[in-house]
């Protein structure tokens, strides 16, 4: 298993300070299953190349295994692919001889660990049974060049085809910090296994490692699965923290806040309302196929599945917890089959791009953007009205001037314990007026619930078309 990585920075040989491996010394560090031998095929001002090679001890590999323990026969463990290709062994061996590197620290040399180098990055074999789409659909958003090349099974007999392994060539002016994180987490994503037990650890390390870049991977679904080894719960566990902001308590009390928001609202029947506004607002832009951005339990995305003008809904959330519960509410499980093509569920975030929020011709925010952090406002402003862009917006959020009309609502405190901001009527107009400048849309205003001559009314939406 080789891997190699060229840096034609210049001096190109200060990669050694970076990696902490001299280019005139071979080094040998011992491994749980074999060794890692670290050397430097070239050395010069202009270019400077440098190899990571594991030897597997084949003995050790399976070493303390219980044999029983899943479903590969004895000689499997002896007769495998693991010595050769690409696998979570790499990344653990990156981890232990490159790991300073990998945390972005270089004694002496920092100002350099903090700059994008020109790196050349080859892996001998790396698995793929997703072909060469899968590797450019990992690797190509991170902003790197794409060179595949698919290895046949065996050159000496042509016939038995090609593999599922490929010699990949990475480019890319990148830190070598974030170089080395991406290798670290993507190649068993890309082996889809591990060589060890995968616990609740591995959803820190993948959140810790990931960062920001995960959260915007137009992949990052099956990053995250693949990663942690198709375990379902620690899947939606990772998904959860990492398109919240790892809140510390995810959800936990989300079901009791909406009540105590529904509670408040109930006496002037204010969501049946929104719904029928929003259903009104839907019916006359004739929309066909909807988007509900922040779905929650599926309240509106059910209203929609009883109006036949429309062909296709389309639910959003960030929490899976609200998601089960909206499948629970629709009886997904249950439903008609030409009813049940209708409607798609998914989990998303409003403040990421996302190509499955494309070809809608309305989408609806309701009651949403109030539980968003204002300084990730211009983020979910781009993703909907720039990229994503339906032809009508309808969006809704309360009006904090008529909260004095709620008695039970303590003055100076927000509807709903995970509102961010509540928005007077200039502030709302405000904001909507210039999205709607700044990307070609109108945008016209419409009062729901009774209306107070001096406060307005408790909720206030914009309709957008283009």
């Amino acid at each position: 298993m080789l891997l190699t990585i060229a840096s034609t920075h210049r001096p190109a040989t200060e990669l050694g300070y970076l990696l902490a491996k001299h280019p005139d010394r071979c080094q040998t560090f011992a491994l749980a299953y074999g060794n890692a031998h670290v050397f430097y095929p070239e050395a010069t001002e202009e270019r400077c190349t440098a190899a990571l090679l594991l030897d597997f001890d084949p003995v050790g590999l399976v070493r303390g295994r219980r044999w029983g323990q899943d479903s590969e026969g004895t000689l499997a463990h002896y007769v495998n692919d693991r010595p050769y290709t690409a696998s979570s062994f790499l990344s653990v061996a990156i981890a232990q001889v490159f790991g300073s590197a990998m945390k972005g620290v270089s004694k002496g040399r920092q100002e350099l660990a903090d700059l994008s180098l020109p790196l050349d990055v080859r892996l001998s074999a790396v698995p793929s049974r997703g072909g060469e789409h899968l590797l450019r659909g990992l690797f190509e958003p991170l902003g790197y060049e794409v060179e595949a090349q698919r290895i046949p099974l065996d050159e000496a007999f042509p016939e038995w085809g090609q593999g599922n392994c490929f010699e990949l060539r990475l480019q890319a002016n990148v830190r070598l910090a974030d170089l080395l994180t991406h290798l670290y987490l993507l190649i068993p994503v890309l082996d889809n296994q591990k060589h060890y037990w995968v616990g609740d650890d591995e959803v820190d390390k993948l959140l810790e490692k990931g960062g920001e870049w995960l959260r915007a991977h137009p992949m990052r679904e099956q990053i995250t699965l693949r990663y942690l080894k198709h375990r379902r719960s620690l899947f939606r566990d990772a998904l959860e923290r990492l398109m919240a902001g790892d809140d510390p308590e995810p959800e936990e009390h989300e079901a009791e806040k909406e009540q105590e928001e529904e509670a408040l609202e109930r006496p002037i029947s204010l969501n049946d309302q929104r719904l029928g506004a929003v259903l009104a607002v839907l019916k006359d832009a004739r929309a066909t196929h909807v988007l509900d951005l922040g779905c929650g339990e599926g309240k509106l995305v059910e209203a929609l599945l009883r109006e036949q003008s429309i062909a296709r809904v389309v639910g959003v959330d960030v929490s899976m917890r609200s998601l089960e519960r909206a499948r629970d509410r629709l009886k997904l499980d249950r439903m008609p089959e030409m009813r049940r093509r209708k409607v798609e569920l998914f989990q998303g975030s409003l403040t990421y791009r996302d190509s499955r929020f494309s070809d809608c011709d309305a989408a609806c925010v309701i009651e949403v953007i109030e539980h968003v952090d204002a300084s990730r406002l211009g983020a979910f402003e781009r993703v909907l009205f720039e990229f994503a862009k339906p032809p009508t917006v309808v969006l809704t959020t309360p009006n904090i001037e008529y909260n004095v009309h709620f008695d039970s609502l303590p003055a100076g405190r927000l509807r709903h314990r995970d509102h961010r901001f509540e928005w007077t009527r200039q502030e709302f107009q405000f904001w909507c007026t210039g999205v709607a400048d700044r990307h070609g849309y109108g945008v016209r205003f419409l009062p729901i619930g009774d209306e107070d001559a001096e406060v307005g009314s408790p909720t206030q939406m914009a309709v957008f078309r283009r």
